[in-house]
This record gives structure tokens, sequence and C-alpha cells, in this order.
């Protein structure tokens, strides 16, 4: 394994694929350039209909005629040129195509693609007999990784062939994940043997999913510059801070209860006064893929275990005695050969998981370097009055949506990081002392494509140190990725921020396609006077711009939250 540097991240690879990523950004203005084009394919494919069945064209036309369209749609991408080639082969079959033929014909592309590639990748010779026990690790976590991708752009080729109009929310969702899940799995091999191997095998599925991606994102824009919300499910309302006026009555007597009134499924205690001594016997117990919530009540104690909610496993609900009364702890960390993404000592993947008064940590300390208390890539994850402790990399909301309320968070380097599109609302952040040499940065963000819908948005938050902190900088961040996107809103910053307020990843600048903000924030960090001169920094943003990182656009909160059980405040 290469030696580490105080970070425990930074190395000459990755500086490298940042500055190459870099190039990309030149084709981000065929976005707005081709937008138009995409446009007119979509009236001419509505309006065009019934002329088409008058005036039947040759062969040779329809071919010519679906590869233009083709070309236009991939000229849309952050990848034209792979667009065109994987999609070409279909236009030969001379059928006109409208642009959701040619969206769900990519999602066929990119699936056809990392199936090979994964065959391909953990079949090859260079991985038989592989001494490299941080490699194997590596190889380890990225099957797993692939595995979730394959599920979620089958997810999205199943919403796009009954209806694309209904579900553009989900669909960004979803192949912003799989996108995520296959960078994860290249960024595991850094600093191992073959740590080139991933991301060229890997090179196609991830342009062809960035192509999805690309596409769906257009022809949403597109639609709603036509004509507004076609087809969009209807938003309800609800008052600040308040329960939400559907939320039902049982829902609103949970809240409520104390965790011990609640009619649970399963008890789990340590002192043998629950039916189960142990939260893995107990999940062992849930149902798979249930539509009704699971409630366990794990009461108060330590909890020696590292915990999975599987992917099978839906609607779970895990309660507590309380923050710092129900705690669940262990220590994997990277030092000691576990990749980033396994080191977690609560690891959630089902959908719909909701936990209530718990405690995360990882006890491995500062000198292990990455080590996770928390990770979740279970879309609309919620976690309510909990903690979070640890030093580096302490909350890892990697993927999908989710929503922390009044939760407290400790932690120092990159302590709240990954690439979920997230609301962190009323919570504690609380930066401690680091590592000698080490400076504290409170978020990395890690949006590698502009399409994606991700980013970490901090509102109604106190940012205030554990401890002294005298002598130590900290930051609200440093981007992680090229399109890094992280927001602070009407928080209390306290006094101990840096004024520069972010730190760069490499060198002394950042990339001009990141997106950060601050707005309305409070306290004596939240002076933006001396802030860095990035191009990315917006200090001056208005309210509709700000509101778009808010619950109910950002995570489409007000959809799923209230089925939580969960207070939320929807906008600004």
């Amino acid at each position: 394994m290469a030696s580490l540097n105080p970070w425990g991240k930074l190395d000459e690879v990755q500086n490298e694929r940042l500055m190459a990523r870099r190039k990309t950004r030149k084709r981000i203005a065929i976005i707005a350039i081709s937008s138009i084009v995409l446009v007119s394919i979509i009236v001419g494919a509505v309006v065009g209909g019934v002329s088409n069945n008058k005036n039947k064209t040759s062969q040779n036309d329809n071919v010519s005629s679906t590869a233009s369209t083709i070309r236009a749609v991939c000229n849309l991408t952050l990848y034209p040129d792979s667009c065109i080639s994987s999609l070409s082969p279909y236009a030969a079959k001379g059928n006109s195509l409208k642009p959701q033929d040619i969206y769900k014909m990519s999602i066929v592309v990119a699936l056809n693609e990392l199936s090979g590639a994964s065959d391909k990748f953990f079949k090859s010779e260079n991985f038989k007999d592989i001494n490299d026990p941080a490699a194997a690790k590596a190889l380890e976590t990225c099957h797993e990784l692939l595995s979730l991708a394959f599920d979620h752009l089958n997810d999205t080729l199943s919403v796009a062939e009954s209806s694309l109009l209904d579900a553009f929310d989900d669909l960004r969702t979803w192949l912003s994940s799989a996108a995520t899940y296959q960078q994860t799995c290249i960024d595991s091999f850094e600093n191992v043997t073959l740590s080139k191997a991933a991301g060229q095998n890997f090179k196609n599925s991830t342009e062809y999913t960035s192509n999805s991606l690309a596409l769906i994102s257009s022809l949403e824009n597109s639609i709603t510059s036509l004509g507004g919300a076609i087809g969009k499910r209807r938003l309800m309302g609800f008052g600040n801070d308040q329960y939400p006026s559907w939320l039902s009555s049982n829902d609103r007597k949970l809240l409520q209860k104390s965790a011990a009134k609640i009619k649970v499924n399963v008890v789990v205690a340590r002192d043998g006064s629950g039916k189960y001594k142990t939260i893995k016997a107990a999940l062992k117990a849930a149902p798979e893929k249930s539509k009704k919530r699971f409630v366990i009540y794990v009461k108060k104690g330590i909890y020696k275990e590292n915990v999975r909610i599987e992917k099978t496993k839906w609607n779970i609900m895990i309660i507590g005695d309380g923050k710092d009364a129900t705690i669940v702890t262990g220590n994997r960390n990277f030092i000691d050969g576990t990749p980033t993404f396994q080191s977690a000592t609560f690891a959630v993947f089902g959908k719909g998981f909701v936990a209530r008064d718990i405690g995360f940590v990882n006890t491995a300390g500062a000198a292990k370097h990455q080590a996770v208390a928390l990770m979740s890539t279970a879309d609309e994850s919620v976690f309510y009055r909990c903690k979070m402790e640890a030093f580096q990399d302490t909350l890892y909301p990697h993927s999908n949506r989710q929503f922390y309320r009044e939760c407290d968070i400790y932690g120092t380097v990159d302590f709240i990081f990954g690439n979920s599109a997230v609301v962190l609302q009323n919570c504690n952040i609380r930066p401690r002392k680091p590592m000698s040499g080490q400076q504290n940065t409170i978020t990395a963000q890690g949006k590698v494509d502009p399409n994606q819908n991700t980013g970490i948005s901090i509102q109604n938050c106190t940012v205030k140190p554990w401890g002294n902190l005298t002598g130590i900088n900290t930051f609200l961040g440093r981007p992680w990725k090229n399109y890094s996107t992280t927001v602070f809103m009407q928080s209390n910053l306290g006094g101990f921020i840096h004024p520069t307020g972010w730190m760069p990843w490499v060198g002394t600048t950042a990339p001009n396609t990141i997106f950060y903000a601050e707005y309305k924030n409070i306290g004596a960090g939240a002076n933006t006077k001396n802030r860095v001169n990035w191009k990315g920094l917006k200090l001056r943003l208005t309210s509709k711009i700000v509101s778009k990182f808010t619950v109910k656009p950002f995570i489409q909160g007000d959809k799923w939250l209230p089925a939580a059980g969960v207070p939320f405040k929807a906008g600004l």
C-alpha cells in the first residue's frame, strides 16, 4: 500500500484524474445551445405522428432521419462521441425514433456494457491468485457496488418502459446513483495493485451511464420549457416546522410517544430482556422487500457490532433510547485494510430506512484515517435525533435521497462526504481536534457529473467546536470531485471557521465547475468578507436559487418524509 499523507486521500493519481476531468467542462456549453434542438425534436415527434402515417418515406430516408436524431440528442451529453457510436447501430434498423426511445436504448446500452465490463474485470487474469490484501478488499467492494449499479439501471429501465413523464425525479436520482456506484468502485482501487485497470475497464460504462443521465435531464428540461409540469405528481403544502397536515394520526402518535411505548415488531436488549441481544439477529427476522414499516426497538446499551441493513430489507425503522444511551460501535478503518465504503459501523442499503434516537460511533481514532461511523446509500433514508461520531469520514451519505434532522455529527477531515442528494436540517455539526498536521474540513462532496441531482445541503444547523480548536484551521469544506456541490444556508457558524471559508483539494484553487454557496448564515464565522475568490463560490444568490436545495425540490421530501414520521421544513 502506498504511503499516506496526513489527509489520507490525496495522491498524484487522483490529482491527474481531477485535472483531466476539467477538460469536460468545455462541453457543458453544448447543453444550453442544443436544448433548442431537443425541443424541436420533441415537438416534431408529437406533431408529426399523424403525418408520418400519411407520408411514408423510404428505408434510407428513415435511417438518415434516425441517425440525425441520434446525433442531435447525443450532442447534449458530456460524451457525444461515445453516445453516437453506441446508439448508431439502432439507426440502421430504419425505425423512426422519439427522444424517449433513444433514452431507453441508452439505458440498455449502459446495462450491456456494464455487464460485459464486469465479467471481463472480475475474470481477468490480473486478479487470479492476487497477493495484495488491499486489492482483494477493493475487488470485493467493487463487486458489491456494481451490483447496486445494475439494480439502479434496471429500475430506471423499468420506469422508462411505462412512463417517463411521471418519474423524472426518481430517474435522475437512480441514474445519479448508478454513476456514483461505478465511480466509487474505481476510487476503491486507488493506491492498490492495478489502480489504473478499473478506470480503463469501466470507462465506457461510466460514459454510457452519464449519457443516459444527460438525456433524461435534457428531456425533462425541454418538456418543462414546452409547458411546465406535464404529468408531474401533485405537490402538497405544509407549515414551517410543523407536522404535515396529511400525516396520519398514528404517525403523529409515533412521534409523540417514547420509544418504550411504541408498538414494535421486535426488541433488542443486551441484558436479555428483549427477544434478541444483537441488532444483526433482529434484522434477520425482518421481512424481505416489505412495504410495511418493521420497527426494531433497541434498548439502551453499547452494541459492539458492525451492522448492515441489506438492500432487500425495506422500510426498517430502528428506535433507541437516545443518541447517547443506545450506541452502536465499531472500529473498521482504512489503515488496517478496510476500504472506506466497507468501514462503516452502521451501513444502510435498504430503501425507506428510518433511525431515531440512536448513536453510531467508529472508535478507530484519528490515526486510522478513514473510519466511517454511518454510511447510507438507501434511497429515502431518514436519521432523526441521532449521533454520528468519529474523526475522518464520519458520515457517508453515499448516494440517493437522504434526510438528517436534529442529529449531532462529530469529526475532523471531510467528516460529511459522499454524493447523495442530502439535506441536514437543525443539526449540530461539531468539528473536533484532528491529528497533528491536519486541518478540519467539514464537507467533501463528490459530484462527478453536472447532470447528477446531488449535493450536500446544510440548513438551520449549528456549527461549533467540540473541545479546544485553538490554532487549528477549520473549513466549511473542500471539493472532492470536479462538480462538488455544497450549500450552507440559514445556519449558525462559529467564529473558529477560517476566514477564507473553503479549502482547495489540491493546489491553490478549485475547479470552476464546482457549486458552493453560503446564504443568510449567522454567527462570527458567517462573515464572507475574506472568502476564497473562486468562480464556483456563490455568496449573493437569490432566495429562488437557494430554495432549490431545500427539502421539497431537492430531495422531493414532501412526497416521502411524511410516511417516515419525522418533522421537517420544506423550504427556506
